[in-house]
């Protein structure tokens, strides 16, 4: 699929541009252009300073001293969780369903290929588009990959005002939507993980619909649920 025939959302534009590709849209509304950058800013600083195995989706996610876990990223968004598990060591394969989000995640990570700092991080992350929720077994086999840990972060359907205080996240929600169907994600992440599904959730938002986690891991803001078939010590 070109970036031209690509279907976005009126008011909103995919351009090329000297420094990568960037999602446009209204600034008083949206913001600054979007575009994911592994290289600098935010993620940089947190692949420096961000406490490595400490930080709480490591922990979710099993990365432990001596155990370093394959995860399939099933909501990959702007890659973000992904590339901090990639630069603590682990094989990371990223699902993405909309389109234009897999654009701008395709084109960070070929500039993080070619940036020294990130790209053996970079080389360890895999980008696939495709619905997880509807084929997210067929993705996987399709990769050759194995699936240990199956990380989730669905969009949670924010109705306060002050939730949408983000510019980012106000464009970003205008691609994505709002995940409705994230049940059925947590059903076929369950039957796809071999050893344990993570759901990033708002700390104070009930869990997805389904089965209860057996643990929570809890920060100030979010929380991770976890659902574990079995250890990844063994």
């Amino acid at each position: 699929m070109t970036l031209a025939s690509m279907a976005l959302p009126a008011g909103l534009a995919l351009e090329q541009g000297s420094e990568g590709l960037v999602l446009v849209g209204d600034e008083k509304r949206f913001g600054k252009p979007l575009k994911v950058d592994f290289t600098a800013g935010k993620v940089a600083h947190r692949r420096q300073f961000g406490g490595g195995r400490g930080q709480l989706i490591a922990k979710a996610c099993g990365l432990a001293s001596g155990i370093t876990p394959s995860v399939v990223d099933a909501t990959a968004g702007l890659g973000r969780d992904a590339f901090v598990l990639a630069s603590l060591g682990a094989e990371v394969l990223l699902i993405e369903r909309v389109p234009a989000i897999a654009a701008l995640l395709d084109d960070g990570l070929k500039r993080a290929q070619c940036d020294q700092e990130t790209a053996a991080i970079a080389a360890r992350m895999r980008l696939c588009t495709g619905d997880a929720t509807l084929s997210l077994a067929t993705l996987v086999a399709e990769a050759g990959f194995a699936p240990q840990v199956v990380h989730l972060d669905p969009m949670f359907p924010h109705r306060e005002k002050s939730a949408l205080v983000k510019k980012e996240m106000r464009l970003f929600r205008a691609l994505a939507g709002d995940d409705a169907d994230a049940p059925r994600l947590l059903e076929a992440a369950l039957a796809t993980a071999t050893h344990r599904v993570v759901v990033k959730r708002p700390r104070k938002a009930p869990p997805i619909a389904g089965p209860a986690p057996q643990h929570v891991i809890e920060g100030k803001t979010s929380r991770y649920d976890l659902y574990v078939h079995r250890s990844l010590k063994r």
